[in-house]
């Protein structure tokens, strides 16, 4: 029987990054979800399990940090790469707290080397 793809959910309000993104980890092989906003992540991650979420933090209805925090209320233990804009030291250490996988400030990451990180997160 083969192997499924690994299912990565991408939560991104901006449409070309979101593209982008899923673009490129279908290329790299895996199964990929968009949604644009926070409440759609909860909602589908009630319903469905993915491997990884890749989460941006300055999203409608509920932001990055609500998703991680009501994720890990749900005890969930699906790891987060959070993508962002903000480039405060705090933010990363409040995602950090929280147990976040990764952080990275998209005007600073090509999409190459978080995809490379998204594969060292689900092979590690």
């Amino acid at each position: 029987m083969p192997r499924k793809s690994p299912r990565i959910l991408v939560v991104e309000d901006e449409r070309p990054m979101a593209r982008a993104l899923e673009l490129k980890l279908q290329h790299s092989g895996f199964e990929v979800a968009v949604v644009n906003d926070g409440q759609a992540a909860l909602d589908i991650l009630q319903k469905e399990k993915f491997d990884l979420i890749l989460l941006d933090l300055m999203i409608p209805k509920i932001d990055g940090f609500g998703v991680i925090q009501t994720l890990r209320e749900r005890k969930n233990k699906t790891p987060v790469i959070v993508t962002t804009n903000l480039s405060q030291e705090d933010d990363a250490k409040k995602v950090k707290d929280l147990g976040a996988a990764g952080y990275f400030v998209k005007s600073d990451t090509p999409i190459n080397k978080l995809v490379d990180h998204v594969v060292a997160t689900l092979t590690s």
